[in-house]
C-alpha cells in the first residue's frame, strides 16, 4: 500500500497550493483497494517561507506521492528531496478520481519512478515488476 496525499480544503477535491494547504487528506492506495487513512489539518501558514515548507513537509513526509493544484519550485525541491513525489493536477480534480487513476496504473504496468515507489513502500517485494 502506498500513502498518498491530497491537498485539500474540502476533503473531496485538490485545491490547495502546498505552501498554504491546512490539510492534507492521507489515502492507503493499492491497485485493488484505497481508504482514508486520515485528515492531518494544520495551523495557519508561517510567515517565514523556510517554517511554513518544512511544516508543510512534515505533514506529508511518510506518504510516497503528494498531489497539489500548486508548489514552488523551493517546496517542490525539498518534498522530492524527502522521496516524496509531487504531482500537480488541474485545481478542483476529485481526489476520487485520481485514486481510480492512480489504481489504474498501478493494476497495469506503472512507469519506472512508480515501480521505485512500490519496492520501496513493500520491504521485500521482487525488485523487478510483473503487471498482472
Amino acid at each position: 500500500m502506498l500513502k498518498v496525499a491530497f491537498a485539500t480544503g474540502d476533503g473531496t477535491v485538490v485545491d490547495q497550493h502546498f505552501g498554504s494547504c491546512r490539510r492534507f487528506d492521507v489515502y492507503e492506495v493499492s491497485a485493488d483497494l484505497a481508504s482514508l487513512y486520515e485528515s492531518r489539518v494544520l495551523g495557519p501558514a508561517a510567515d517565514d517561507e523556510a517554517t511554513k515548507i518544512d511544516s508543510r513537509l512534515d505533514a506529508v513526509r511518510d506518504c510516497a506521492i503528494l498531489h497539489v493544484c500548486a508548489i514552488g519550485g523551493t517546496a517542490a525541491a525539498k518534498v522530492v528531496r524527502a522521496r516524496v513525489h509531487p504531482l500537480k493536477v488541474a485545481e478542483d480534480t476529485a481526489i476520487t478520481d485520481l485514486i481510480v487513476r492512480l489504481q489504474n496504473v498501478l493494476a497495469g504496468n506503472p512507469p519506472p519512478w512508480l515501480r521505485k515507489l512500490l519496492r520501496e513502500a513493500t520491504p521485500g517485494a521482487a525488485s523487478t515488476w510483473s503487471p498482472r
